[in-house]
C-alpha cells in the first residue's frame, strides 16, 4: 500500500461566504456582529485571468468585501456575471458558508498531494498578485478549501469603496 504524504494546513486565513446582495450582507455583519469595516473590490478580467472551472476555461466577475475579525479574514462574495462555483453555490444552496481558505505552505505541492488523495481542483485562477485554487473537499471537510500561491510581499488590491462609508470631516 502506497503511503501518501499529508497536506499540511498551517493556518486558517479566511472564511468565505457567497451572498446575493453585498451591501445588505455587509450591513448585517456590521450592525449585528460588529464585523467590519469592509473593503470592497471587483474582480473581473483582465485583472482576473486564467480562470478555470473543473479544468475548462471560464470568464466571470464578482464583487467582494473583506473585513477582519481578529486574525481571520471574512470575505463576502457576490457573483456578477459568467459561470463560477459562486453562481453554482447560490443556485444549489442559497447564501452561506462557501469556503475556508488556509495557508498550506507550498501551493504546488499541496495541489499535487490533494490530487493524490483524490481531491481535484474545482476552480482556479490568477490575479496580478497571486494564484488561487478552490479544492473539491466538500466530501472530506463539508466545505470547499481554498489555497493561495502568494508572494511574501503580497498586498491586496486597492479598495474601491468601504462599508460603512468613511467619514470625511
Amino acid at each position: 500500500m502506497e503511503i501518501i504524504e499529508k497536506v499540511k494546513i498551517k493556518k486558517v486565513l479566511q472564511i468565505g461566504l457567497v451572498v446575493k446582495d453585498l451591501e445588505k450582507s455587509m450591513k448585517l455583519y456590521w450592525e449585528v456582529f460588529g464585523i467590519g469595516p469592509w473593503s470592497i473590490v471587483t474582480f473581473q478580467p483582465p485583472f482576473l485571468s486564467d480562470t478555470r472551472l473543473r479544468g475548462e476555461p471560464v470568464s466571470y466577475s464578482i464583487r467582494l468585501a473583506i473585513a477582519h475579525a481578529g486574525d481571520i479574514q471574512w470575505e463576502l462574495i457576490q457573483p456578477l456575471s459568467g459561470t463560477s462555483i459562486y453562481h453554482e453555490f447560490l443556485d444549489q444552496k442559497g447564501e452561506g458558508l462557501h469556503h475556508i481558505a488556509c495557508d498550506v505552505g507550498d501551493y504546488d505541492e499541496a495541489v499535487a498531494l490533494m490530487q493524490k488523495h483524490g481531491i481535484g481542483v474545482l476552480m482556479s485562477g490568477k490575479t496580478p498578485m497571486d494564484s488561487f485554487a478552490y479544492m473539491d473537499t466538500e466530501n472530506h471537510l463539508g466545505t470547499i478549501l481554498e489555497i493561495y500561491n502568494r508572494p511574501a510581499d503580497f498586498n491586496p488590491p486597492p479598495s474601491e469603496n468601504t462599508y460603512p462609508p468613511q467619514r470625511t470631516e
